[in-house]
């Protein structure tokens, strides 16, 4: 028996991006799934967490804690554009 893989779309994706975005963090994988705008399957939302941490979005801690890393802050951008360059 062969196992098919089903790939979210992206709308599911940026669903789960724009949430965890906006919370900037999630205790864990069931708080987010509670808090997104609609229903999403178990294994959908760990693929596309999957996703996230691999393209450095998202880190997971050994807890199961979710916290959005990704450098697109307008605080951090204006920071990084004022800073001073050393050389």
């Amino acid at each position: 028996m062969q196992t098919q893989v089903h790939y979210p779309r992206l709308d599911t994706v940026l669903m789960i991006e724009d949430a965890i975005k906006k919370a900037g963090e999630y205790r864990s994988r069931t708080q987010l799934g509670r808090h997104l705008p609609r229903q999403v399957m178990g294994r959908t939302l760990n693929l596309v967490l999957d996703y996230l941490e691999s393209s450095g979005k998202i880190l997971v801690d050994k807890d199961g804690k979710i916290v959005w890393v990704f450098a697109d802050n307008p605080k951090l951008k204006k920071l990084l554009k004022e800073s001073v360059r050393v050389r």
